[in-house]
């Protein structure tokens, strides 16, 4: 293959590395909550939480839409969880959770 070809090559995947890099560092649940409500006809989430630097939100309870409603058949009231969270289309949305390790 030809440098003329080579350069492009390399570039592209490049880039398609860093964007898989950042999407995965977006996926990291970083925040501590607490469920307090689940509503799976609206796919809803209400979490207490701890601040939520990369959105300038202070601690406090609120409602969150689910990326994936499934995920709501795997938490229930009083678990402990660990999520990320975006602004999507005007409303914040979990984009990842998981039930946080015992002791937390």
């Amino acid at each position: 293959m030809s440098d003329t070809f080579r350069t492009p090559l390399r570039s592209l995947w490049a880039a398609s590395l860093l964007c898989t890099a950042l999407a995965a560092a977006a996926q990291t649940p970083d925040v501590d909550g607490e469920v307090t409500r689940i509503d799976k006809a609206q796919a809803k989430l209400t979490l207490r939480h701890g601040e939520i630097k990369s959105l300038d939100m202070p601690a406090m309870t609120m409602v969150f839409r689910v990326r994936d409603p499934k995920w709501l058949d795997e938490v229930a009231v009083g678990d402990k969880v660990r999520f990320a969270v975006e602004k999507r289309d005007g409303a914040y949305t979990i984009t990842a959770l998981q039930k946080a390790p015992a002791g937390r």
